[in-house]
């Protein structure tokens, strides 16, 4: 039986063993070298690095306590206006005085405040349960401002309190005067209706804006205090804007968020 002349040499040298072996290539060593390298880097800095993020929502400057919506409890004409818009007023003051078929009586306010709105001019025509005023319930002209923001119900839990907020005011040039700063005094347990803001802020469309994209939760944010400033609080910037920031100011705040591990995201 004949063999071929391949099968023969074969059999001669079955494993080979006089050839040469041929090992990685320098090129292939190399990349292999530094893949190894990255991924041991990788690991570290996922297990000791942190990674920083901010929440971003709008806001508002108000005080503590809010604004209310003054009703009147009569209907008639209003014939005089006794009060004016940015004045503080007592409890029980009379606002304006109306015509009524029972003679002159007075729309008063219950708490007292400063009237941020007069809704009602003299002429006008009120109905029971007309909006005629909105008060912001404060005692004096130095009471201090907070911001309240309004974040999604979803990132609530994520906010700490005592965290750093970085305010941006709407009447303020950011880059020229900075942002305003602030920390974070309390976070809501529930997400707040439109009703429920609107009752706080004394502004149904304010409540409309801030629950666009659902119910939000409220943080209350204080401002840090500075004494020399111009607005009495702290800016990013050394002076911050050379006037005072008004209540019911819009502000977008910039909510620092604890740093996390990059490992974290990987476990459950």
């Amino acid at each position: 039986m004949q063999f071929r002349e391949k099968a023969l040499s074969k059999l001669q040298s079955p494993e080979e063993l006089d050839l040469p072996v041929r090992f990685a290539r320098p090129q292939g060593r190399l990349v292999l070298a530094v893949t190894v390298v990255v991924m041991l880097l990788a690991g570290h800095w996922a297990v000791t690095g942190s990674v920083s993020a901010k929440l971003s929502a709008p806001g508002i400057l108000t005080h503590p306590r809010g604004s209310y919506v003054l009703q009147s409890p009569i209907a008639g004409q209003v014939t005089e206006v006794l009060a004016e818009e940015g004045r503080l007023v007592p409890p029980n003051a009379p606002l304006l005085k109306v015509r009524t078929d029972q003679g002159h009586r007075a729309v008063r306010a219950p708490a007292g405040g400063r009237v941020t709105a007069l809704l009602a001019g003299v002429g006008s025509v009120v109905e029971t349960g007309a909006d005629v005023a909105t008060v912001e319930r404060v005692e004096g002209p130095d009471d201090p401002l907070v911001a309240m923001v309004y974040v999604p119900a979803d990132s609530g839990a994520t906010i700490p309190e005592g965290a750093r907020v970085d305010l941006t005011v709407q009447s303020v040039p950011q880059p020229e005067y900075g942002v305003l700063r602030g920390r974070v005094a309390q976070v809501g347990r529930t997400p707040q209706t439109r009703r429920q803001i609107g009752a706080f802020l004394g502004d149904e469309a304010l409540a409309e804006r801030f629950t666009r994209q659902g119910d939000p939760v409220a943080v209350l944010v204080r401002l840090e205090r500075s004494e020399s400033t111009e607005s009495g609080y702290a800016w990013s910037s050394a002076d911050g804007p050379p006037y005072a920031v008004d209540s019911r100011t819009p502000v977008t705040g910039a909510v620092h968020l604890p740093a996390q591990r990059p490992v974290e995201w990987l476990l459950p």
